[in-house]
């Protein structure tokens, strides 16, 4: 029975996909409402920033809208638009590099910060365990995020992450073995 339903899921997306490929923006809009909260967390524990994360996601739909009649095999879909979200993402890692960012204190806020709480101390270990984890992660590669991002945070099975990167499930499983290594490498460092 569950099979019938994934098939059925499976064949209406291909069916979006082809009548969106031909330039029916209702079909794009229901394939894009199927996908922005996942396309969004992906692009989140990719690039920890929300800001960075929100315009990756607008530009993986830009692309794929703009790309979409190149698309030769609508049954593909997911794994074209999983590469376009990568890229995305990747392009963001880049442009971020060219941005600095201004931080403003508190004392410079309206009203010299009155009003603003400072965290408590359960708070304060989770802000810090937090903390210490986006700067692990800021320490690994992109195509390092990416992995641990589709597998841990989307659950995705070694084949799904390797059709959307167009490489093996084995080489997957290989990456991701290192991705992790190098994780546990960068907490150790952070945690010093």
């Amino acid at each position: 029975m569950v099979s019938i339903a994934i098939a059925s899921t499976v064949a209406g997306e291909s069916s979006l996909a082809e009548r969106a490929r031909r330039g029916d923006r209702l079909a794009f809009e229901a394939l894009v409402d199927g996908r922005l909260s996942s396309t969004f967390r992906i692009a989140m524990a990719i690039l920890g920033n929300e800001a960075d994360a929100r315009d990756a996601t607008q530009e993986a739909f830009l692309r794929a809208w703009r790309d979409l009649p190149g698309l030769r095999d609508p049954d593909r879909f997911d794994g074209w638009f999983g590469r376009i979200v990568v890229n995305a993402c990747r392009s963001a890692v880049r442009g971020r590099r060219r941005r600095t960012v201004r931080e403003i204190a508190v004392g410079a806020l309206p009203g010299g910060g009155e009003g603003f709480d400072p965290p408590g101390p359960a708070q304060d270990t989770r802000t810090a365990d937090a903390d210490v984890l986006d700067r692990a992660l800021d320490r690994l590669s992109v195509a390092e995020r990416t992995l641990l991002a589709l597998h841990h945070f989307e659950e995705l099975s070694l084949d799904a992450i390797g059709l959307q990167l167009g490489i093996p499930a084995k080489t997957v499983k290989s990456r991701l073995f290192s991705a992790r290594r190098a994780l546990e490498r960068a907490l150790e460092v952070e945690r010093r």
